[in-house]
Protein backbone atom coordinates (compact mmCIF):
# COMPACT_ATOMS: atom_id res chain seq x y z
CA UNK A 1 0.00 0.00 0.00
CA UNK A 2 1.51 3.30 -1.11
CA UNK A 3 1.35 6.13 1.37
CA UNK A 4 2.32 9.71 0.79
CA UNK A 5 5.77 10.75 1.96
CA UNK A 6 6.40 14.01 3.76
CA UNK A 7 9.60 14.36 1.72
CA UNK A 8 9.41 15.11 -1.98
CA UNK A 9 11.70 15.36 -4.97
CA UNK A 10 14.04 18.42 -4.94
CA UNK A 11 13.80 18.82 -1.13
CA UNK A 12 17.05 19.30 0.79
CA UNK A 13 17.38 16.64 3.49
CA UNK A 14 19.86 15.78 6.24
CA UNK A 15 20.80 12.19 7.07
CA UNK A 16 20.22 11.48 10.76
CA UNK A 17 21.63 7.96 11.04
CA UNK A 18 24.05 5.68 9.24
CA UNK A 19 27.44 6.13 7.60
CA UNK A 20 26.51 9.52 6.11
CA UNK A 21 25.06 10.99 9.33
CA UNK A 22 25.03 14.80 9.35
CA UNK A 23 25.44 15.21 5.60
CA UNK A 24 22.94 17.11 3.48
CA UNK A 25 21.80 16.53 -0.06
CA UNK A 26 19.02 17.06 -2.56
CA UNK A 27 16.39 14.37 -3.10
CA UNK A 28 16.69 13.04 -6.65
CA UNK A 29 13.87 10.52 -6.44
CA UNK A 30 11.16 9.59 -3.94
CA UNK A 31 9.82 6.02 -3.88
CA UNK A 32 6.65 6.03 -1.73
CA UNK A 33 5.83 2.35 -2.29
CA UNK A 34 9.22 1.32 -0.91
CA UNK A 35 9.32 4.17 1.68
CA UNK A 36 12.75 5.18 0.37
CA UNK A 37 14.41 8.25 -1.14
CA UNK A 38 17.48 8.63 -3.35
CA UNK A 39 19.69 11.51 -2.19
CA UNK A 40 22.31 13.15 -4.40
CA UNK A 41 25.90 12.08 -3.55
CA UNK A 42 24.88 10.16 -0.40
CA UNK A 43 24.74 6.41 0.33
CA UNK A 44 27.05 5.71 -2.61
CA UNK A 45 27.22 2.10 -3.83
CA UNK A 46 29.58 0.72 -6.46
CA UNK A 47 28.20 -1.10 -9.49
CA UNK A 48 30.32 -3.19 -11.84
CA UNK A 49 29.26 -2.96 -15.48
CA UNK A 50 30.37 -5.00 -18.43
CA UNK A 51 31.24 -3.34 -21.73
CA UNK A 52 28.45 -3.83 -24.24
CA UNK A 53 27.91 -3.06 -27.90
CA UNK A 54 25.21 -0.67 -29.03
CA UNK A 55 22.65 -1.96 -31.49
CA UNK A 56 22.65 -0.22 -34.88
CA UNK A 57 24.69 2.79 -33.76
CA UNK A 58 24.92 4.33 -37.22
CA UNK A 59 25.12 1.25 -39.46
CA UNK A 60 28.56 2.40 -40.59
CA UNK A 61 31.93 0.97 -39.65
CA UNK A 62 32.64 -1.00 -36.49
CA UNK A 63 30.08 -1.29 -33.67
CA UNK A 64 30.25 1.29 -30.91
CA UNK A 65 30.86 0.03 -27.39
CA UNK A 66 29.63 1.43 -24.09
CA UNK A 67 32.66 1.14 -21.79
CA UNK A 68 32.54 -1.07 -18.74
CA UNK A 69 34.02 -0.39 -15.34
CA UNK A 70 33.09 0.45 -11.79
CA UNK A 71 30.42 3.15 -11.40
CA UNK A 72 29.32 5.03 -8.28
CA UNK A 73 25.55 5.16 -7.84
CA UNK A 74 23.38 6.78 -5.16
CA UNK A 75 21.48 3.96 -3.46
CA UNK A 76 18.04 4.51 -1.87
CA UNK A 77 17.86 5.43 1.83
CA UNK A 78 14.93 4.64 4.13
CA UNK A 79 12.83 7.77 4.53
CA UNK A 80 13.03 7.37 8.32
CA UNK A 81 16.79 8.01 8.15
CA UNK A 82 16.45 11.52 6.73
CA UNK A 83 14.93 14.80 7.94
CA UNK A 84 13.81 17.73 5.85
CA UNK A 85 15.93 20.90 6.10
CA UNK A 86 13.73 23.96 6.53
CA UNK A 87 14.59 26.56 3.87
CA UNK A 88 13.81 29.42 6.30
CA UNK A 89 15.61 28.42 9.53
CA UNK A 90 18.14 26.10 7.78
CA UNK A 91 17.80 23.32 10.39
CA UNK A 92 16.66 19.71 10.13
CA UNK A 93 13.02 19.53 11.13
CA UNK A 94 9.98 17.35 11.28
CA UNK A 95 7.22 18.13 8.81
CA UNK A 96 3.67 19.10 9.70
CA UNK A 97 0.64 19.99 7.62
CA UNK A 98 -1.63 23.00 7.92
CA UNK A 99 -4.52 24.37 5.93
CA UNK A 100 -3.89 27.92 4.75
CA UNK A 101 -6.24 30.34 3.04
CA UNK A 102 -5.67 30.96 -0.65
CA UNK A 103 -7.55 32.82 -3.35
CA UNK A 104 -9.27 29.61 -4.46
CA UNK A 105 -10.14 28.30 -0.97
CA UNK A 106 -8.02 26.36 1.48
CA UNK A 107 -4.80 24.60 0.50
CA UNK A 108 -2.82 22.02 2.44
CA UNK A 109 0.84 23.02 2.90
CA UNK A 110 3.86 21.51 4.60
CA UNK A 111 5.22 23.50 7.55
CA UNK A 112 8.34 23.41 9.72
CA UNK A 113 7.54 21.96 13.17
CA UNK A 114 10.18 24.02 15.02
CA UNK A 115 8.50 26.14 17.70
CA UNK A 116 10.38 29.31 16.72
CA UNK A 117 9.87 28.89 12.95
CA UNK A 118 6.51 27.37 11.87
CA UNK A 119 7.11 28.65 8.31
CA UNK A 120 5.77 27.11 5.09
CA UNK A 121 8.25 24.68 3.52
CA UNK A 122 6.63 24.63 0.06
CA UNK A 123 7.78 27.57 -2.03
Amino acid sequence: MATALKIRKDDVVQVITGKDRGKRGKVLEAKPRERRVVVENLNIAKEHRRPRALRNPSRMGSPQVVPGGIYDLAAPLPVSNVMLVCPVCDRATRVGFEFREAKDGQIKVRVCKRADCREVVDR
